[in-house]
């Protein structure tokens, strides 16, 4: 795996170096200093400011979610990020939002395409607790049963309440075939295209990511490989959370950065 590189957004250049719909369910407290890049994407509804999804900080202007976080009437002025904190909805520093842009093919595939590049209104500032996320190279295929870790605020249980404070969990690549065929199987089939990850502990379940955790990372080593989007329910045994493939995107988010 020492063949994974990191991509750094360091204003419009990319350079390149050796890489060191959800809260986390069966996983542990963990605090922000360990996974600096993780921020919460916070909706408003009227008056009242909630914590929605999370993204991760490519660089100090731009993150990246999931589409599906930014689909519909809500607006650039309906949704903010919070950076820099441990707890859900307090804390850190907030930033409103300039622009969104959703992958152009999101919506036309069921959730393929499931990547948004959203561009802040005002610079974040790095600390131990804001950093950027290196993401994994275009067109790089992670093996099977390789562990990867999900971070987030969502639920602990299928329909239960978010959690105040950040939570991680560690779960393994499940081979693309037979996650696709059992999705496939369903009454009202799901596709999981090859721009697509899924992981899990398959056959046991009881560890994923859930409500309040889509658009937020799973990390290999650290590295940003995947971004929450979809599953049926959370923690299912016999079908695993997926998530967008970060390596059939990462030329597409350099160019939407590089030309905004």
């Amino acid at each position: 795996m020492a063949k994974l590189v990191c991509v750094l957004f360091l204003v419009a250049a990319v350079a390149c170096a050796n890489a060191v719909p959800n809260r986390i369910v069966g996983g542990n407290p963990t605090v922000i200093e360990n996974y600096p890049s993780i921020v919460q994407v916070e909706s408003r509804t009227g008056i009242i400011w909630g914590q929605s999804c999370a993204a991760s900080i490519l660089n100090t202007r731009f993150v990246v979610s999931a589409a599906h976080c930014f689909a519909g009437i809500l607006n650039t002025r309906n949704r903010r990020i919070r950076a820099g904190t441990s707890n859900r909805a307090s804390g850190g520093v907030v930033v409103s939002i300039n622009r969104i842009v959703n992958h152009p093919t999101y919506g036309s595939n069921q959730m393929d395409g499931d990547i948004s590049v959203i561009q802040l209104a005002s610079a974040l500032v790095y600390n131990d607790r804001i950093q950027q996320v290196p993401i994994v190279p275009q067109g790089f295929e992670l093996p099977d049963n390789l562990p990867v870790v999900h971070s987030g605020w969502g639920a602990t249980s299928q329909g239960g309440l978010a959690s105040a404070i950040l939570r991680d969990v560690t779960i393994y690549t499940i081979n693309h075939d037979v996650c696709a065929s059992r999705y496939a199987s369903l009454l009202f089939p799901r596709r999981v295209t090859q721009n697509m990850i899924c992981a899990g502990i398959l056959d046991v379940g009881g560890k994923d990511a859930c409500q309040g955790d889509s658009g937020g990372p799973l990390y290999y080593d650290g590295i940003l490989v995947g971004i929450v989007s979809w599953g049926r329910g959370c923690a299912d045994p016999v079908y695993p959370g997926v998530s967008t493939k970060v390596a059939s995107y990462t030329d597409w988010i350099v160019q939407t950065v590089s030309s905004l």
